[in-house]
């Protein structure tokens, strides 16, 4: 990919998920910007087994910016890393297209794994701030990681999980567009959503032996 068409696709990436972003020349103080294009370059040393200088590049890029992507990773296009202090991808993690990260996110290992030791993470997929994903399973497209989530086992596709450790709320919600999945905020509450749900359980019960009481008046 050559540094025109990079830097064009990355201010589209950056304009559609920012809304802080007010000129596009702001791109090239974006910490994303800079690990990723730097990240690019790390990689293609990586890949002609060149591994002493694409371990310098990626460990000043991470200096830096604060992002630590290790350029054996395999990332696909439209990955935008909003604010990214503190965000670690593995060696062997494999990243769709358009996804979007936040900081303090880590794609890391359990420390029990050889070979693929990290996660994939598919297409639209949303990781929201100090979110951890250990292991080499899956996240499927379009799904959502909660805020602090540890995942530790596969997500299917079209899934919202959130929790520690990360449980699925929420399965096929519709996808849109990246920038209708942003939204940190309105995931479900798995603890609400039970004690919603033994509340309604009490109040159908006191309803049941209110009856009783009336039919033995």
């Amino acid at each position: 990919m050559g540094i025109i068409r990079f830097i064009k696709d990355e201010m589209a990436v950056i304009k559609e998920r920012d809304p802080a972003l007010k000129s596009k020349f702001e791109i090239f103080l974006y910490p994303s910007f800079r690990a990723m294009y730097r990240y690019r370059i790390a990689h293609w040393f990586y890949k002609h087994k060149r591994y002493l200088v694409a371990r310098w590049i990626s460990t000043r890029a991470a200096k830096k910016t604060g992002i630590d992507i290790h350029p054996g990773a395999q990332i696909g296009k439209g990955l935008f890393i909003d604010h990214g202090i503190g965000v670690v991808i593995g060696e062997t993690c494999e990243i769709g297209d358009n996804v979007t990260i936040y900081q303090g996110v880590t794609l890391g290992g359990t420390g029990k794994e050889k070979g693929k030791r990290h996660p994939t993470i598919g297409n639209n997929v949303m990781i929201s701030a100090g979110s951890k994903i250990l292991g080499s399973f899956k996240v499927g497209d379009n799904s959502r990681i909660g805020a602090g989530s540890v995942v530790l086992k596969e997500v299917p596709p079209n899934c919202t999980v959130v929790g520690i450790p990360g449980r699925i709320v929420k399965i096929n919600d519709k996808r849109v567009s990246p920038s209708s999945m942003l939204d940190q905020i309105s995931l479900p509450d798995p603890v609400e959503n039970e004690l919603n749900a033994l509340n309604d359980r009490i109040i159908l019960l006191e309803d049941t032996i209110n009856k009783l009481i009336e039919s033995k008046k």
